[in-house]
């Protein structure tokens, strides 16, 4: 068990690597988008989360529960990107 929670512990710091590194693309964004409303985009939030449903369910992990964690992911980034986008241009 212990080894089965040192593997866990080490693939949550990469999953938070990863995420600085998603959160560094919402930066990016922030920067290039014209207009505060462009931030959020409906069609890309929905293509996004089937895109992980689908990656999820072909590797054989619930796509349900990934569908939940990526609607989160989602809506807690576009928030960072629209105070990214304000910060930028104050």
């Amino acid at each position: 068990m212990i080894d089965v929670r040192v593997g866990v512990d080490a693939a949550d710091r990469e999953l938070v690597a990863l995420l600085e590194k998603r959160f560094g693309y919402m930066r990016a964004a922030a920067r290039i988008k014209p207009t505060r409303d462009a931030v959020r985009d409906e069609e890309r939030k929905a293509s996004v989360i089937n895109a992980a449903v689908a990656d999820a369910s072909a590797r054989g992990i619930p796509g349900d529960v990934i569908g939940d964690i990526w609607e989160r992911l989602v809506e807690g980034s576009i928030a960072y990107e629209m105070v990214e986008w304000d910060r930028i241009r104050d």
